[in-house]
This record gives C-alpha cells, sequence and structure tokens, in this order.
C-alpha cells in the first residue's frame, strides 16, 4: 500500500515532531509549511494521505482540502484542529474530510485515523479490483454468448439456405429427367418444357448468388447527404419495361423539392429494387393479382423529418401471419420460386440507415410498404 504522507502545518515544531513519528511508523513523510506549497507538492507527488492544520495563514487547511478533494477525491484528508475550532472541524467533514484530530496531538488517535483511512484506500482498491475483475467477466461472458448466438444463426441460415439450394437442385433434376424423356422419345414438347425449367432454375441460382452477395455487401453501409429521390427514380427505370411486358402499370410519384437526407444510394437502390420488383410480380395474374395491376413508387417528406419511400401494389396482398413473417430468415411469399433473402437485405440495409420498414397488407386488395430514413444520422 502507498505509505506517502503530506504533512502541512505552519508551525516547525509540529512538522518536525510529527514527521519523525510516522516516519517511525513507516510512513514516507513530505511536509509543507503553508496551503500554496502544500497544493504544489500534492501535484507533484499525489500522495495518498495528507495530514493538514485547519487554521493556517493564506490558504486555510478548509481551503487546501477543497482543492485536494476537486482534483483527486479518493484522497484522505486528516485535519488537525484546536478545542476551539469544531465548528471548522465539522465544516471540514462536510467537505469529506476522512477525519479531524485536535491538538495536542495524540500518538494513538492520529494512528486510529490513520488506520481508518488506510482501510478506506484498500477498500476502494478493492472495489476497484473487483469491479474490473467484474467487467472483464461480463465482457468475457457477453463475448461468448454473441459467438454462441452468432454460431447459432450461422447454423440455422446454412441449413435454411441448405434447403433453398435443395429446392433449386431437385428442381434441375427435374429439368433433367423432362429433357431426357424428351431425348429418349424424340419428343420436341418435352424438349422445351425441360428447357424452360432449366432456364428457370438458372435464373433461381443467379438471383440467390445476387442476393447472397448483397447481403453480404451491406453489412455496413456508408451514408452521405443525396438526393432521396434518385434511388427511386432509377429503379423505375429499370423495372418499367419488366413491368409492361408482365401488365402492370409501373409510375412514380416523387415529391419535388425533398431535402438532400444521409443514404447510401446503392443500398436504398437495392431495398427499392427488391420491393418494387416484388410488387411487380404480385400484381401478375398467375400470383392472384386482379385486371387493376398498379404499382406506385412515392416519396414523401417524413413527419419529424427525412424522408419515406412507399411501394404501393393493386395485387394479390397477404394474410397477417404471412406479413408478420416476411423479414424472417429465408421466408418467402413465392413459394419455391423465391429466396427469402431479398427482404431481409432490404431489413438489415435500412436498420443500418437506423431507419424502419412497415408493411401494409390486405389479401385480395394489394400491399403497401414504407421505408422512412432519418434526415440525419443518429449518435
Amino acid at each position: 500500500m502507498d505509505n506517502r504522507i503530506l504533512l502541512v502545518d505552519d508551525e516547525a515544531g509540529i512538522r518536525k515532531v510529527l514527521s519523525i513519528a510516522l516516519t517511525d511508523g513507516g510512513y514516507a513523510v513530505t511536509t509543507a509549511e503553508n496551503g500554496a506549497e502544500a497544493l504544489r507538492l500534492f501535484r507533484e507527488l499525489s500522495p495518498a494521505i495528507v495530514l493538514t492544520d485547519i487554521k493556517m495563514s493564506g490558504m486555510d487547511g478548509i481551503e487546501l482540502l477543497r482543492h485536494i478533494k476537486a482534483e483527486s477525491p479518493d484522497t484522505e484528508v486528516i485535519m488537525f484542529t484546536g478545542h476551539g475550532d469544531m465548528d471548522l472541524a465539522i465544516k471540514s467533514l462536510k467537505y469529506e474530510a476522512t477525519d479531524f484530530v485536535t491538538k495536542p496531538i495524540n500518538d494513538e488517535i492520529l494512528e486510529i485515523a490513520l488506520k481508518r483511512a488506510r482501510e478506506r484506500i484498500l477498500m476502494r482498491r478493492q472495489l476497484r479490483e473487483y469491479t474490473e475483475k467484474l467487467e472483464h467477466l461480463v465482457e468475457e461472458k457477453a463475448r461468448k454468448l454473441i459467438e454462441a448466438e452468432r454460431m447459432a444463426a450461422v447454423g440455422q441460415t446454412v441449413s435454411e439456405l441448405a434447403h433453398t439450394i435443395k429446392n433449386i437442385a431437385n428442381g434441375l433434376k427435374g429439368s433433367i429427367f423432362v429433357l431426357g424423356q424428351g431425348i429418349e422419345l424424340d419428343e420436341r414438347e418435352y424438349l422445351l418444357q425441360g428447357w424452360r425449367m432449366v432456364e428457370s432454375n438458372v435464373e433461381k441460382i443467379k438471383n440467390l448468388s445476387l442476393d447472397l452477395l448483397n447481403f453480404g455487401k451491406y453489412a455496413n453501409v456508408s451514408p452521405c447527404p443525396c438526393d432521396p429521390n434518385g434511388p427511386a427514380a432509377e429503379v423505375v427505370r429499370l423495372l418499367e419495361s419488366r413491368a409492361r411486358e408482365l401488365g402492370v402499370d409501373l409510375t412514380a410519384e416523387l415529391h419535388a423539392g425533398l431535402p438532400p437526407v444521409p443514404l447510401d444510394a446503392g443500398g436504398i437502390h437495392c431495398c427499392l429494387l427488391n420491393l418494387v420488383g416484388n410488387a411487380v410480380d404480385a400484381c401478375r395474374a398467375d400470383a392472384g393479382g386482379g385486371t387493376d395491376r398498379r404499382v406506385v413508387v412515392r416519396t414523401l417528406p417524413a413527419p419529424g423529418g427525412g424522408v419515406e419511400s412507399l411501394v404501393a401494389d393493386t395485387g394479390c396482398g397477404m394474410e397477417d401471419d404471412v406479413r408478420l413473417r416476411l423479414f424472417q430468415s429465408f421466408f418467402s411469399t413465392k413459394g419455391t420460386e423465391g429466396t427469402g433473402i431479398g427482404l431481409m437485405v432490404t431489413r438489415r440495409i435500412v436498420d443500418q440507415h437506423q431507419g424502419g420498414i412497415e408493411v401494409r397488407s390486405e389479401k385480395g386488395r394489394g400491399s403497401t410498404f414504407t421505408i422512412r430514413l432519418p434526415g440525419k444520422a443518429r449518435s
């Protein structure tokens, strides 16, 4: 334990007598004759314990105590006081002095005060060590828990991904069988059917690869001030020909004058591409869409700042139980046609922007996906 003591008293005789007694008691003593000198030595030496007289010319003991506690709250300060200075002694306790000893100083009483100061120092040290050990323990347990959760998530992801790949492999196996029948029977219709199945499954493999690449690519986004209408307009331009082929009316209603917001343009483009592509598919006749097949992409100022990007369709819609599962790993409303990764990527990118996404849908009436992005980055 630190045995350094700073002894402060304006009487040379008291300094000398106490210094000898304290040195004999095993302490390393430094003395000061006034408050100003004591404060200088304290800042230089940082002793664990300070013994100071209350009444001194210039900076008195109370003022010295306040300076020491302001700079080093853990330093133990014992005050020396005369019998007529009890009010000052009590005042020193209010300023967090460890104890006070009345003059003339009794060696046994001083040792009791010093013992109490050492015990307080030891207790604080033990508490600090315990807290540090506890913090390390919590950190280690948290690390192991996160690692276990990560491994569990990896296991679940691998399992679900394997299931998706197995579905594609089964599709390819069926395609090969149909092609084989066409070759064996020299049947053109079988050959065409098998070829279309191969094309479909190759498209699924391509989409799965792209979704997985996007999932890794947007683990971290880099937002910077951008025009929020830019990604929406680009997505509509990219998908309008496909929508037209499927008999879907795809339009954009972009709010003029939206201020730039912090976003990763590539990431938000990926989100909207997923949502608009899904909306167009939901309007297809074979997906359950009606005769009124429309998809609208809107941008609006968000309440409280930021921007909202809406993708609304008049497609097949979905039940509440399906809507609530949309962002789960590898869940898809398209059956074997979808991978379920697109919406996982979308949710991840929106979360990286500290934004939110919500879905409103009604079976047979269509769906609306709303992405809300904050107007400024949150700390």
